[in-house]
């Protein structure tokens, strides 16, 4: 078996399994849930996964494009999708829209797109989306002077390891990651940042120091929310690493305490990514527990107390 080392885009694209079959005129998922705000308040955001063409960019440990299209959507499609999902969702004063790559990569969501969405969003408080550094210009600073929401784009750091980003193929670097981020933050967007915790060639130890490290990073240079994103499996790439012993997914101890050091820092708003937590459970009696308390430390940004157990893990 050939050792998967640095992955060019057609290795990445061969070992993919098939994509799950989706509506450009629907959004694959939305749902609504409670989020501690910047301002420290608990309230509702509206969140709507995107139907759209695939991100350009093949990161390693992306599953994303399972929910993508190979070509763009029709014109008015996305906002479409938008308007149907606001329309069925309870009354919320935020909302994230997430594509499964870049706002403003015209490919997955025109321009004419965007400006009709900016109409629909007129009543929120804010407004997340998701964009890669190097998509990162003049077209961001424009839609957020002419949108009524206060604008927050949310850009993959992924880990400050400098033996591992390099490999992740998310052809970018840390100078890229910040300059995004002085660019966004000068023109008074905020900027959040998702974290992965244990990337592919990292050891358990290694994952929770460069998720630690990488924290800082992030709010060393003005990001005010890091998302912590445990790496799971299930793109046909992470497999074949498994095979080679090149990843295993993170503990739910070590989610523990990379969220418990974010939140002490005291610098910013760190939230631990829960969805599909309970993949993580290896002991049924304290798991659900411990879940439940990783959510009450994303909503309170305070640490409550461990839940001892006799499984000790």
């Amino acid at each position: 078996m050939v050792e998967l080392q640095t992955l060019t885009d057609r290795e990445i694209l061969d070992l993919r399994g098939a994509r799950n079959p989706v509506d450009p005129s629907r959004p694959y998922l939305w749902f609504t849930e409670r989020e501690r705000t910047a301002d420290g308040r608990i309230e509702d955001v509206v969140a709507i996964f995107l139907t759209n063409k695939e991100c350009p960019f093949r990161c390693v440990f992306c599953d994303l494009w399972k929910n993508t299209t190979e070509e763009r959507v029709p014109p008015g499609a996305v906002a479409g999708q938008v308007e149907r999902a606001l329309a069925r969702s309870p009354r919320a004063q935020h909302v994230k829209l997430y594509n499964s790559g870049n706002f403003f990569d015209d490919q997955a969501v025109s321009r004419g797109d965007r400006l009709r969405i900016r109409a629909v969003l007129c009543g929120f408080r804010t407004v997340i989306v998701e964009c890669h550094p190097k998509l990162v210009d003049r077209r961001c600073i424009e839609y957020a002077e002419a949108l009524t929401p206060a604008l927050e784009v949310g850009m993959g750091l992924e880990t400050v390891d400098p033996h591992v980003l390099p490999r992740l193929n998310k052809q970018m670097t840390l100078d890229d990651f910040a300059r995004a981020t002085e660019f966004l933050i000068t023109h008074g967007i905020a900027v959040r940042a998702f974290i992965m915790l244990r990337t592919p060639f990292q050891s358990e130890e290694e994952g929770v120091e460069w998720a630690q490290r990488s924290i800082g990073f992030a709010f060393s240079i003005g990001v005010e929310c890091c998302s912590v994103v445990p790496t799971r499996a299930g793109n046909g790439v992470m497999e074949r690493l498994h095979e080679q012993g090149r990843f295993d997914p993170p503990s739910l101890r070590s989610m523990e305490t990379v969220a418990e050091y974010g939140v002490g820092l005291r610098r910013g708003r760190v939230f631990m990514d829960l969805w599909d937590i309970e993949r993580f459970y290896t002991c049924r009696t304290c798991g659900p527990s411990r879940g439940k308390r990783l959510g009450e430390i994303n909503l309170s940004q305070t640490v409550p107390p461990r839940i001892p157990c006799a499984c000790g893990s």
